[in-house]
């Protein structure tokens, strides 16, 4: 009988340890973002997930007491997949627009920024007005604002729907358009790597807000998002990721008189 008792004391033992392991681990963060918009969003030369997005996520995991996974995912389909539940949260530069809000829950606001354009140099126009005509083309990123902005405001150039933010560059380079409506860091990053073929026009025409996307439904993750966000600004977070990674944007926009983002 004295070995039915071990027996016994064993699988008690095994399962008594199996449950508390159960109970100690933590429910991952899965993270949707696309990787291929630096230096928010992108990968270093080992492949690995890094950027201004990338250290927001993993401090959010660190707030909540949750691993993070970053999951890289295209841009139009982000929201799609927080839907159906294959991510938690979208920390992608995504702007909170009243259109995706029909879809998904926003946190509040942590970064302003605005639509603007990179031009070919020798174009002429100085302002979105000037560039919606007959006989100009318009570049756009399937599924961004600036996309949205063209379905609704552009009546009379002709709009290039593309994939990929380079794709959009590319168009204007090599003078297949005359601008590529994106948001204004990277416009001035596009215009630093191109500056013998484009110029900027920074000064913003839609002025946005990017947010965290949330599940609709989940108020309690919103809420503790948005915890997250105020602690993270009160205590410099978002300071030090401008030090980090936009240093030499951040001087330039005050060198232009234009307002910086955090």
């Amino acid at each position: 009988m004295k070995w039915i008792r071990v027996l016994l004391l064993v699988i008690l033992t095994g399962g008594v340890t199996h449950v508390a392991h159960a109970t100690e681990t933590k429910k991952p963060l899965t993270v949707g973002m696309e990787l291929s918009y630096p230096p928010f969003d992108m990968t270093d030369k080992n492949g690995t997930p890094t950027g201004v997005s990338v250290d927001l996520a993993h401090a959010l995991g660190k707030f909540l007491d949750r691993p993070v996974v970053i999951q890289n995912t295209a841009f139009d389909g982000l929201i799609p997949a927080l839907k159906t539940g294959k991510i938690d949260v979208v920390i992608s530069s995504m702007t909170a627009t009243p259109q995706r809000a029909k879809s998904i829950t926003f946190s509040d606001p942590y970064l302003k920024t605005g639509l603007c354009l990179l031009v070919r140099k020798d174009a002429t126009g100085t302002s979105i007005a000037d560039f919606d005509g007959p006989g100009r083309v318009i570049a756009v990123k399937k599924g961004t604002t600036g996309h949205i902005y063209t379905a609704q405001h552009a009546m009379k150039a002709k709009v290039l729907v593309l994939d990929k933010e380079s794709s959009g560059v590319l168009e204007v380079v090599q003078g297949k358009a005359d601008a590529f409506i994106y948001d204004q860091m990277s416009t001035y990053q596009n215009w630093k790597r191109n500056q013998d073929t484009t110029r900027p026009l920074l000064k913003p025409f839609q002025e946005e807000s990017w947010a965290i996307g949330i599940r609709k439904g989940n108020e309690a993750l919103r809420k503790q998002v948005n915890t997250f966000l105020a602690d993270f600004q009160a205590n410099g977070g978002f300071t030090q990721l401008s030090e980090t990674y936009l240093k030499e944007q951040k001087d330039a926009f005050q060198k232009l008189h234009i307002p910086f983002f955090f």
